[in-house]
């Protein structure tokens, strides 16, 4: 795989065909990109994730995964950075597909490279439109783009779940949310209200963000549901 410089647009081609994942890259370069490429999906998921890209061209077939499933694992993942997808397959239930799965647009091979070039730049720019602030509640803080969190200067690892539940509390310090309103924002398949998956990873996060730390800020509302203070010690 390449390494590509940081000063310039960057952009990571997830594609299994050499020739062609050749080709983009150095068509690219020579626009003034950077590009970096991996020929399978675990390496497009590691190398997304340990680094921003400002666009990340994905074909849909690939030897591991589908391209759909890493698109999906992507966003489960909080990596924000547009996705173009790249596939020899033109029906509409393949478009529906890849934007169902968290793709921001869909290109139809064989394409152009002048039409590839206008899709990236278009989609770098409205990343750069896009990217979210860092949320803060205290001295508790998450960054959406970066998939990290802090109590204060020390890194607290979450994973994919537990992230996205955190985050779904930092957008309503303060609020109580219920358990229904917490599946529906921070999982993506249907839970049962009843279910106890929520209570499960809100004592996770509290083993994470809050013991180690002598606080009490995910407060339990008896019959309700939980909230995020950002002043509870």
């Amino acid at each position: 795989m390449f390494r590509a410089e940081d000063e310039r647009v960057r952009v990571l081609i997830v594609e299994d065909e050499l020739r062609m994942a050749s080709l983009i890259r150095r068509g690219l370069v020579g626009e003034g990109l950077a590009a970096d490429v991996a020929a399978r999906g675990a390496d497009a998921l590691w190398l997304a994730k340990a680094d921003p890209y400002d666009v990340v061209v994905l074909d849909v077939m690939l030897p591991d995964l589908d391209g759909f499933d890493v698109c999906r694992r992507l966003r489960e993942d909080g990596v924000r950075s547009p996705v173009l997808m790249l596939t020899a397959r033109d029906s509409v239930d393949d478009r529906v597909a890849g934007l169902d799965s968290g793709a921001d647009d869909y290109l139809v091979k064989p394409f152009a490279f002048a039409e590839l070039l206008a899709r990236l730049r278009a989609l770098a720019r409205r990343g750069e439109t896009e990217r979210l602030p860092v949320l803060a509640v205290g001295d508790l803080e998450l960054d959406p783009a970066t998939h990290e969190v802090r109590r204060g200067a020390i890194r607290i690892e979450l994973s994919a779940k537990e992230f996205a539940l955190l985050e779904t509390f930092m957008r309503r310090p303060g609020q109580v949310l219920s358990r229904l309103h917490l599946l529906e924002h921070a999982w993506d398949f249907a839970y049962e209200n009843r279910s106890n998956v929520i209570d499960v990873y809100v004592r996770r996060l509290r083993r994470k963000i809050d013991e180690p730390f002598r606080r009490r800020s995910l407060e339990t509302v008896r019959g309700v549901g939980y909230r995020l203070r950002a002043d509870a010690t």
